[in-house]
């Protein structure tokens, strides 16, 4: 069984596409379902966004696995989830999403000391094919160095 800590679950795909702005941590809404499926580490972040509708933070399209004995009561594996932020972060939040090019994306998802989920969202501005090329240059130049010293 792992220790709640241990779950850290990232979306590497963001930080490819993305140029991360702000960043800020969120507690989710969950079922008690949910929150025992992400303690076992059963969850994604491919493919997910936020949004603000109503000054309320979502977030869409985020995957938990079903709990394996959860029976009955059970979850939908892609429902929206609603995120619990201050109303000064909303406001951010929904005046930078609002922006042409900007977008908020889920960066991290992880359990705290005390066993809530959190997940930190960032405001992000899509890379253009250049900028991949050259995130993809510096990662494999630190690859390269981490080489060299391991000899």
């Amino acid at each position: 069984m792992r220790k709640s800590s241990d779950v850290n679950i990232k979306n590497r795909r963001a930080t490819f596409d993305y140029a991360i702005g702000d960043t800020f941590t969120a507690g989710i809404v969950l079922t008690g379902t949910e929150i025992k499926s992400i303690r076992q580490g059963k969850a994604s972040l491919a493919d997910t966004f936020c949004y603000v509708d109503r000054g309320e933070v979502w977030v869409k399209n985020m995957y938990i696995a079903e709990y394996f004995y959860g029976s009955y009561n059970n979850h939908s594996t892609r429902r929206d989830r609603k995120l619990l932020l201050s109303r000064k972060e909303i406001r951010t939040l929904e005046k930078t999403g609002k922006e042409s090019g900007f977008t908020i994306v889920p960066l991290r998802l992880f359990v705290n000391d005390r066993g809530l989920a959190k997940l930190v969202i960032g405001v992000a501005r899509g890379k253009k094919e250049y900028d991949k090329r050259q995130s993809i240059k510096e990662r494999d130049d630190k690859r390269a160095i981490a080489r060299a010293f391991e000899r």
